[in-house]
């Protein structure tokens, strides 16, 4: 089974991730943070990528709605899929707020996710509609997991290799701004009924 490390590369950023996320827990339910964080580490940033049309894609697409981050690549045989499946369920249950809210999938795999392949993958109906998939080169890559603080490296497996990489899905705020990790494995309606909360 794929390794998967759910590790930040920043020391600091894993503080407030473990932080955010063990308050989360705490608490009666799972609701991401109502404000933006603005301690610690900045997270986020201007980038340059392609998306699954082929069209060249940068921050600016953060801007109006609120936006769930996720690094990942096509070929991870269980957490990326999970974790996308579970956004399609909670962006179905916000029902006629789904217009506010938007999914991206940033490869961290460039060398096998094309654009097309990216486009391919996202169609499946158990993903949120919409969601936007991006890639780039592998300098473009390692500049926008950099700004994320996400941690990625390809790991040989047999003939071929799998990636290890930070499971965070990253919610920010419509103006691009990161508000709190978003826990993913509570119930999609009652994450769903907090975004409401959130985006109001």
């Amino acid at each position: 089974m794929k390794r998967v490390v759910v590790w930040i590369a920043f020391g600091a950023l894993a503080v407030l991730a473990v932080g955010l996320l063990a308050i989360q827990l705490s608490g009666p339910s799972p609701a991401p943070a109502t404000q933006s964080v603005q301690t610690g580490p900045v997270i986020g940033g201007p980038f340059h990528l392609t998306n699954q049309a082929g069209a060249p894609a940068d921050q600016r697409l953060l801007l109006g709605k609120w936006t769930a981050v996720f690094f990942g690549y096509t070929y991870c045989p269980d957490v990326c899929p999970t974790t996308l499946a579970a956004l399609g369920q909670v962006s179905d249950d916000l029902g006629a707020d789904q217009k506010r809210f938007q999914v991206v999938f940033i490869s961290v795999d460039p060398g096998r996710d094309t654009p097309k392949v990216l486009g391919r993958y996202l169609s499946s109906s158990a993903f949120p509609k919409g969601a936007i998939g991006l890639t780039g080169t592998p300098a473009q890559i390692a500049d926008v997991a950099r700004a994320y603080h996400v941690f990625y490296q390809k790991v040989p497996q047999g003939t071929s290799y799998v990636m290890d990489h930070t499971a965070v899905v990253y919610l920010m705020d419509p103006k691009g701004q990161f508000t709190a990790p978003l826990d993913v494995t509570a119930p999609p309606a009652q994450v769903a009924e907090h975004l409401r909360q959130v985006m109001d």
